[in-house]
C-alpha cells in the first residue's frame, strides 16, 4: 500500500509540473508565409498552364509562364 500511495503522488507531482510548464511557456510563433494564402492565378497565353500572378510575366495585357513563352508569344491554331 506504501508503494502505491508512492507512486501516486510522483504521478500527481509529475503532472503539475507537465502542466505548469505547458501553460507557463510562450505558444511558439511561426512568421507568417506569403506562400501561404491565396495567390491570385493567371494564365499563360502560350501554353494554358496557371500560375500564380507574382511568378508570371506580363506583356502587353497577356500573361507567360516563361520567358521562353514571352518571346514566342500567344499560341495560335488549335489546342
Amino acid at each position: 500500500m506504501g508503494l502505491f500511495r508512492l507512486l501516486f503522488w510522483i504521478a500527481i507531482i509529475l503532472a503539475a509540473f507537465w502542466l505548469w510548464r505547458r501553460f507557463t511557456r510562450p505558444a511558439p510563433r511561426r512568421p507568417k508565409d506569403p506562400a501561404d494564402s491565396a495567390q491570385p492565378m493567371v494564365r499563360c497565353e502560350h501554353c494554358g498552364v496557371h500560375i500564380p500572378r507574382i511568378h508570371a510575366l506580363p506583356k502587353d495585357q497577356h500573361w507567360y509562364c516563361s520567358q521562353a513563352h514571352l518571346q514566342q508569344g500567344p499560341k495560335t491554331g488549335e489546342r
